[in-house]
């Protein structure tokens, strides 16, 4: 049964990545018909096709291999300085940049002169390019706000958990109460483990971050409602003074850090709990920042990943993981003893963060990405305008294909970066369990 669930969880995530493969691509073709530009392909997968259809000028299809997917533009370059796309040269470098060229002439028909992608207005270039990755951005806070308002994080509660049964200095670090610690507030005050705390101070409070702050900034007596086996009813606590972990603003503590505040002393239990529009913002906020983060650190972490892959080093949980490890991580969500409910939520969270992290790394400026293609739309669009401004001559579309040797060299370190990873999820993989 076990390999079963994790045959089903393995089958929704490719389904998943296949979808916002698709989901991708058709940002780009969409917009591309819009402004007229000719699409003769529109591809889900690389390698050997598997089924394909032709429907006007462009032929829809599913090839072997689910790792990405593609759309081909004609004129996707502009031609050379002599107008021609088959000039061939002995120079490596420069036959890099013709064979570029010539492959976004290759299916070049009579009447494309006007429906080239490079003869294009910078601006609906821009709109092309970015189409896609925004499709998968859409996506993503789409699933994100669903499962966050419908179903709900798994966050701490104003339920109580524990009552402490002293007042510890927590810089202290220790656990066992000393013979002249004084007893917990909560605890002198009758709170108990289960009781769910619905005001304090006579504010009603559901937000358990709300309430340990009205906590920390309150001092002396202090009037707590709570709900126990059904029935309201009031406790009087008098809050001291004690030295407690700093807050981060995202209920999480900062570590080796204290302030000085309110204390009552009980721990939260944690539960699934329905976001507001509002708290779902401010979570897909953290989200984006945390991702552009995690993006921005991905050098750092090929050492970690080089001892995982042939070291036997610790698999670190915030490593970067591959198709392949996120595919495992969706087959082991289905086998986790929990409701079918969260067993959902979490595969639509994992296919949310592979949506997030798609626009977020396509929007890198570098070629062959799609940001690389917007910079050097940008680019055109600014050295036009300068020479308007300036009165000189146009000095014409941008020549993004002289940027290929460049964007080979980022394909090969992408590349060495995904086999890396791919190692890496194959012997050492990430877990959830």
């Amino acid at each position: 049964m076990t390999v079963l669930m994790t045959i089903l969880g393995i089958v929704v995530f490719v389904i998943g990545l296949l979808f916002s493969i698709a989901w991708h691509e058709l940002g780009h073709l969409s917009t591309a018909k819009l402004f007229g530009i000719r699409v003769p392909q529109y591809m889900v997968g690389f390698g050997p096709t598997l089924f394909s259809r032709k429907k006007g000028d462009t032929e829809y299809g599913v090839k072997a291999v689910p790792l990405g997917g593609y759309i081909r533009m004609i004129g996707m370059f502009p031609p050379g300085p002599d107008g021609r796309v088959e000039a061939r040269s002995t120079s490596p470098w420069r036959g890099m940049i013709e064979d570029a060229r010539s492959a976004a002439y290759e299916e070049l028909e009579p009447g494309d002169e006007t429906r080239m992608f490079y003869t294009r207005k910078p601006w609906k270039r821009v709109i092309v390019m970015f189409a896609g990755p925004f499709m998968n951005l859409v996506l993503a806070v789409a699933i994100f706000f669903g499962v966050m308002m419908t179903f709900g994080l798994n966050a701490q509660t104003t339920t109580v958990s524990t009552v402490s049964d002293c007042v510890i200095n927590q810089s202290e670090n220790r656990d066992t109460c000393a013979k002249d610690d004084a007893p917990a507030p909560a605890k002198a005050a009758g709170l108990k483990p289960g009781d769910k705390i619905i005001a304090y101070n006579g504010q009603s409070v559901d937000d358990y971050g709300v309430l340990q702050s009205r906590i920390r900034a309150s001092h002396g007596t202090a009037t707590i409602t709570i709900e126990r086996d059904g029935t309201r009813r009031t406790l009087h606590a008098d809050v001291i003074e004690n030295q407690v972990a700093k807050t981060d603003g995202d209920g999480g503590v900062v570590d080796g850090e204290y302030v000085t505040a309110g204390f009552l002393g009980f721990t939260p239990a944690s539960g699934i709990v329905k976001q507001s529009f509002g708290q779902s913002v401010d979570q897909m906020g953290t989200m984006m920042e945390n991702g552009v983060q995690s993006m921005l650190a991905l050098p750092s972490k090929i050492p970690d990943l080089w001892n995982a892959a042939f070291d036997g080093g610790e698999r670190k949980q915030d490593s970067p993981i591959g198709v392949l490890g996120a595919a495992r991580v969706g087959g082991e969500v289905f086998t986790l003893d929990i409701p079918p409910e969260n067993q959902i939520a979490m595969m639509l969270f994992l296919v949310a963060g592979f949506n997030l992290s798609l626009f977020l790394f396509n929007m890198l400026p570098l070629l062959p990405l799609d940001g690389g293609h917007i910079a050097g739309a940008l680019w055109e669009a600014v050295r036009r305008h300068t020479a308007r401004v300036f009165r000189r001559p146009d000095p014409g579309p941008f020549d993004v294909a002289k940027l290929m040797p460049v964007a080979y060299v980022v394909a090969g370190i992408f590349v060495c970066f995904t086999l890396l990873v791919f190692i890496a999820d194959l012997v050492n993989p990430v877990k959830i369990t």
